[in-house]
């Protein structure tokens, strides 16, 4: 299995989508007084992975 760098940066941006909805749904489901930091947090590890996505194929 060859990674490139297009197969990498996907790669880390679904480990972000991934860890940005733990973020959300942890803060929403287990500790509802913080929720608006964690959802803060996961909205900003969407946003990195998007950045990541957009950046495959041009780097």
């Amino acid at each position: 299995m060859s990674l490139n760098k297009n197969k990498i940066f996907g790669y880390a941006a679904l480990a972000m989508l991934i860890l940005g909805t733990v973020l959300i749904t942890l803060g929403l489901i287990k500790y509802p007084e913080y929720a608006i930091g964690f959802c803060v947090a996961g909205v900003g590890f969407y946003s990195v992975a998007w950045a990541f996505n957009a950046l495959k194929g041009r780097i």
